[in-house]
């Protein structure tokens, strides 16, 4: 029992290290102060887009909360229809005869090969009037003066051609408090931040696809959206085309900008992350070493504080080992504000999570097509690299 011990010390080390190297890198943006801001006639504008489709039940908010986040920043906000059978179209409409700043656009037939969320994008990017484009979910809300921040930032930082956070995620279901948080766990736990952002190394993109902004001009030469147009998970696939065009991507704190609830139900939960699955973890290539990874880092060490006897030098590696899995669920709880009960929980977290992945991956290998918003999508054959989100 005592190698089983220290390779759960081992694995369970080394998330640990990385997420605690990782915090002080994974900065909130700054907010501008009387004493430094420019002058607001000198931010640029930008462009808000947003793909919608069958989002009645929460497009509404979606502008306000865009509109109340403007600050001084000059903007536009356009939103692309995505044939939606709901009101969605109608109550856009409606918010752009009282705000000239909102402009809705019909979206076009999704072309063969292409998912539909990339589709809407990549259109909604040749729309825009602005050298700023904001690519937003219709379930992220922004905060007060976020988008001053945002563009404040790219303003002082212009080496910077994509720029991605990860929201304040709501969890209310006991799916979602368990894995949602996972998705802070894998990013921090996992990705070299520091050596990320010193290089355009294409194995180091990492991005959240409910918040991207992107300048045009590396945009466009990356081919954006249409370079990834087959991928349902751009979080990890629209950074890795700008990086693979030699632009350089870069991660912030989100949480005090924006907030999302990604999903609704438990349903919800397990179809979304399992979508996702095949582009990241549960890629042939990488579902064994990440089953390695997570479970011998997060599982085992129970395993191990179970079966050894109390006293042993493997009963303590164990608890050892447990002590250091929680510390970044602990981290991560108080700084991203996440819940306690999905931390509590981890282990558990981490089973599902590696049981959607293998699922997913079966799913795959029998050709099973991935349904997502009434759309059906052939098994993705693309191979995708780490560091995946959950």
């Amino acid at each position: 029992m005592i190698l089983p011990a220290w390779i759960a010390v081992a694995l369970a080390a080394l998330p640990a290290v990385l997420f605690l190297s990782n915090l002080p890198l994974y900065r909130r943006l700054g907010r501008p102060t009387p004493a430094t801001a420019p002058a607001p006639a000198s931010l640029p504008a930008i462009s808000v887009l947003i793909p919608a489709r069958n989002e009645a039940a929460t497009i509404q908010s979606a502008l306000e909360s865009v509109l109340h986040a403007a600050g001084s920043a000059p903007l536009e906000v356009v939103v692309l229809d995505d044939h939606s059978t709901d009101a969605t179209a109608s109550l856009v409409r409606s918010a752009s005869d009282r705000d000239p700043r909102i402009r809705l656009i019909q979206g076009q037939p999704l072309a063969e090969g292409w998912c539909g969320k990339q589709h809407a994008c990549w259109q909604l990017a040749n729309e825009a009037r602005h050298d700023l484009l904001l690519f937003l979910d219709a379930d992220v809300r922004l905060l007060p003066d976020a988008l001053e921040r945002l563009v404040r930032h790219m303003q002082q930082h212009p080496q910077i051609d994509l720029l991605s956070g990860v929201p304040h995620q709501q969890t209310v279901g006991l799916l979602e408090r368990l894995l949602l948080p996972l998705i802070h766990f894998v990013l921090l736990g996992f990705l070299p931040m520091l050596a990320a952002r010193r290089s355009r190394w294409p194995a180091f993109a990492a991005g959240c696809g409910q918040l991207f902004l992107a300048r045009r001009t590396p945009y466009l030469a990356s081919g954006g959206h249409r370079t990834i147009r087959t991928s349902l998970h751009d979080g990890v696939t629209l950074p890795r085309a700008f990086r693979n065009a030699g632009h350089f991507t870069d991660l912030f704190d989100a949480t005090d900008i924006a907030t999302c609830r990604m999903y609704r139900s438990a349903s919800e939960v397990w179809q979304g992350l399992a979508k996702n699955a095949t582009e990241g973890m549960a890629s042939p290539a990488a579902i064994v070493p990440w089953s390695i990874l997570l479970l011998g880092g997060q599982v085992l060490p129970w395993i191990v504080a179970g079966v050894a006897s109390m006293g042993t030098d493997a009963f303590r590696l164990g608890i050892l080992a447990i002590l250091l899995s929680y510390l970044p669920r602990i981290l991560a709880t108080l700084r991203f504000h996440q819940s306690a009960l999905g931390a509590l929980l981890h282990p558990v977290g981490i089973l599902v999570l590696m049981a959607i992945q293998w699922v997913a991956l079966f799913r795959q290998w029998r050709g099973q097509p991935m349904e997502w918003r009434g759309r059906s999508y052939p098994p993705s054959s693309t191979p995708i690299g780490h560091p995946p989100a959950p």
